[in-house]
């Protein structure tokens, strides 16, 4: 059986140790073995699970969403981890929707704003001070 040390099982996963034991606290990485000198001892499984995790957070999953991936994942249900895939593709298609209009919003503003003169004839100040426009 292969075991490798905590720096060796960050590098292959690409992520820092600080990043495995932070996933070892959460419960997203199992507890390794740790060997009488108290070193963690992990098998080619933990190396799998955190490339796994970071290839889910490439996709924009949070750690909460992560966490019920590898629960299906862990139980091979490949209709419920569709289904959380799909929840997640809605929510970034909502996102990118908001920041679409936050951007348009921005460029109107920054158009409309002279770059000199008085502050008070600036459209960009005028939104941030004015509730009543910068909701709109």
């Amino acid at each position: 059986m292969n075991t490798f040390k905590i720096g060796e099982v960050a590098r292959q996963a690409g992520i820092p140790v600080d990043t495995v034991r932070y996933y070892e606290r959460t419960g997203l990485l199992p507890d390794p073995v740790r060997r009488p000198s108290g070193y963690r001892v992990y098998g080619l499984e933990a190396i799998r699970r955190l490339r796994f995790i970071r290839r889910a957070k490439a996709l924009g999953f949070t750690l909460v969403e992560i966490e019920d991936l590898l629960a299906v994942s862990d139980q091979r249900d490949v209709h419920a981890i569709r289904a959380v895939a799909r929840d997640k593709l809605a929510d970034l298609d909502r996102r990118i929707g908001e920041l679409t209009r936050i951007r348009e919003a921005l460029a109107k503003l920054v158009d409309h704003c002279p770059g000199r003169g008085e502050s008070s004839s600036c459209p960009i100040l005028a939104a941030l001070n004015d509730e009543a426009e910068a909701g709109s």
